[in-house]
């Protein structure tokens, strides 16, 4: 079964550094919590905002390889770039450097969906 996930995946998921919680203060945390039904994947996805910028990213998953694999990848690419990024991030280029199979793209959905929800709360709250 490990010999279906490229290398990358095998990586990440053998090292997840960002899961858990998130350590440290910060002027916003922000909190999202999603989840497929039909799996029983959840993502729940914390961010630490300092001055407009993502400083540290954290969370806790329920899924398979390849979805702890794209957070990490997430949460690498997105800490230390403006909040913005929350709202333009697009996972394309995750989906195919991980390999994920088309049948795993709803659980790699929910990674949007975290997003789409840390990027509302940051902007009905403000920074």
């Amino acid at each position: 079964m490990i010999a279906s996930y490229n290398a990358q995946v095998r990586r990440n998921f053998a090292n997840p550094a960002h899961a858990g919680e998130l350590q440290g203060q910060y002027a916003l945390t922000l909190a999202a919590d999603v989840s497929e039904s039909d799996t029983g994947a959840r993502v729940t996805l914390v961010a630490g905002v300092q001055a407009g910028v993502v400083a540290a990213l954290a969370y806790r998953v329920w899924g398979c390889p390849h979805l702890i694999a794209a957070l990490e990848l997430v949460c690498t690419g997105l800490e230390g770039q403006s909040i913005g990024s929350l709202e333009k991030f697009k996972l394309t280029d995750i989906t195919q450097e991980l390999c994920i199979p088309v049948e795993k793209s709803g659980r790699i959905l929910l990674l949007e969906d975290a997003l789409a929800a840390l990027w509302a709360q940051y902007a009905s709250a403000g920074d």
